[in-house]
């Protein structure tokens, strides 16, 4: 037989674990709210990592337009100052390329070329003017032409210093590459 003594404390010890239950549920009860929402897995996958890369494509975006207007100003200036430079030499009666053009010479006249010009003679033949040695050098052959001396068809020569240059014993085609002038 149980008294009341030992029911009372059996009540009393079984109000207070439905008291602690209680509580427990209520806590657990406002978890995940609206207020205050509980985080998972899915909210991070559907909503905060899509807000963050879009964020990080709209800065990288800006970033681009940013760098492109940078360049497309760099490239303009670089180019103006190519066109100056051209237009200059231009003035002053020259020409200058960056790739091999043909140039065809009559017989007597004269292929002025600018420093590191480089001559190619295709056909015909001509002669090295020079006031000074070396001349130009034969980049096929390794030595040097002195003033007066013959240009070797399909010999690639280069001039040492602005003024020197060839002259056409008859008609030649020559491939240039750089400052140069005709007379």
């Amino acid at each position: 037989m149980i008294t009341k003594k030992q029911l009372a404390g059996r009540v009393l010890v079984a109000g207070v674990i439905i008291a602690g239950l209680g509580g427990v549920v209520f806590a657990a009860g406002q978890q995940g709210t609206e207020s205050d929402p509980l985080v998972t897995l899915s909210y991070l996958n559907d909503k905060t990592t899509p807000d963050i890369l879009a964020q990080v494509d709209t800065k990288l975006s800006d970033r681009e337009s940013q760098l492109k207007t940078q360049l497309q100003s760099v490239e303009s200036d670089l180019s103006k100052q190519v066109s100056d430079k051209v237009s200059e030499n231009t003035a002053a009666g020259g020409t200058v390329t960056a790739a091999y053009s043909v140039v065809t010479l009559k017989a007597g006249q004269t292929l002025t070329a600018g420093a590191g010009c480089e001559l190619l003679l295709r056909s015909g033949s001509a002669v090295c003017v020079a006031s000074t040695a070396p001349g130009l050098v034969d980049m096929t052959g390794g030595a040097t032409l002195a003033g007066g001396g013959a240009l070797q068809v399909n010999h690639l020569y280069l001039a040492t210093e602005g003024g020197h240059g060839v002259k056409a014993s008859g008609a030649v085609t020559l491939m240039v590459r750089g400052d140069y002038q005709i007379a």
